[in-house]
């Protein structure tokens, strides 16, 4: 009797004899997972990520708040030395025009405006947000401005184009920093390029061990982020990320996601935000982290798996607490 066949036929004992063992096994070890990982800050809500979890071959992380602090600030405002258009009017404050398009946001990048500029003495109304694009709106009842992204705002004005201001842009994105444009109408036609606004966000001390930690496990690491190529790259660089996809708007992550899952990937999204809740959704794990700066209760429902505190090191552990489970 070869050992395959006494192995099946014990199994098949076992199976007589101990059913209700047997049966209670699963849940059991599901039970003993989910328990655990509770104690290291893992809230599982669906055991059947906990069963998938094991498989994941590709981890995708947010930047804004998930591998950052989340909390950006102003670095520094530039103006262009040559008006384009020439329009001859007075010089105007930047920070100032920024704080009012911005006053009714809770968008990361507008907090951090308002931090640098607290008042403003001016009033924007009928203000319009793009998703993933920026904000526009009319200041003080005379102009029609606009604060948005660089790929948003070089559809608008060719002034982005200017040696100027593209070395103005590398500089900062090299540094990892995003940028944020401010235009105006001009009376006479034309959109006039007015400054550019760069903002820093600390990245997680615990972010770049995270990463280590999967690489480890064999998972392959990429970060999908609304930033230009060169921003995002710096800082997946900074964190050994091995691929970046940038310049996506959020309703665009889901189809990034099912991309990678239809190359055959079992793929986990890592997200905090509103922009997030729809590739949580899209990814056969879905982990939410629980910031405490809020904005987060959409991302938390769409997910299988919530990270109750901050930290990036809880993304391998959900996964080895699922290896072992498995075993």
């Amino acid at each position: 009797l070869g050992p395959d066949q006494a192995l099946m036929r014990a199994v098949a004992v076992l199976v007589i004899a101990c059913p209700c063992a047997l049966g209670l096994a699963t849940p059991a070890a599901i039970m003993a997972g989910t328990g655990a990982a509770a104690k290291a800050g893992i809230l599982i809500k669906d055991p059947q990520a906990l069963e998938v979890a094991h498989r994941v071959s590709v981890v995708a992380f947010d930047k804004t708040g998930t591998v950052t602090v989340g909390q950006p600030r102003l670095l520094g405002v530039w103006q262009p030395q040559k008006r384009p258009l020439a329009s001859g009017a007075e010089p105007v404050d930047a920070l100032a025009i920024a704080a009012a398009l911005q006053s009714g946001s809770e968008h990361p990048l507008a907090r951090a405006v308002r931090h640098a500029q607290p008042q403003t003495p001016h009033e924007a109304t009928d203000v319009q947000a793009e998703p993933g694009r920026g904000v526009s709106g009319w200041v003080d009842g005379q102009t029609r401005w606009a604060l948005g992204s660089t790929r948003w705002v070089a559809t608008l004005t060719q002034d982005l184009a200017t040696e100027e201001a593209q070395a103005w842009l590398a500089q900062q994105s090299q540094a990892g920093a995003t940028v944020s444009w401010l235009i105006r109408w001009a009376p006479q036609g034309g959109v006039e390029l007015v400054a550019g606004l760069a903002f820093g966000d600390e990245l997680k001390p615990q972010a770049a061990p995270a990463i280590a930690r999967l690489h480890a496990l064999g998972i392959r690491t990429v970060m999908i982020s609304g930033d230009n190529q060169a921003a995002a790259q710096a800082v997946a660089l900074q964190l050994g990320i091995q691929d970046v996809i940038a310049e996506v708007l959020p309703n665009d992550k889901a189809d990034h996601i099912k991309r990678l899952q239809s190359g055959g990937a079992v793929v986990a999204m890592v997200g905090d935000g509103l922009n997030d809740a729809p590739a949580l959704a899209a990814a056969d794990i879905g982990m939410a982290v629980a910031n405490l700066d809020g904005g987060t209760d959409v991302a938390l429902q769409a997910a299988g798996i919530t990270l109750m505190r901050g930290d990036p090191l809880l993304v391998p552990a959900a996964l080895e607490i699922s290896r072992a489970t498995s075993r």
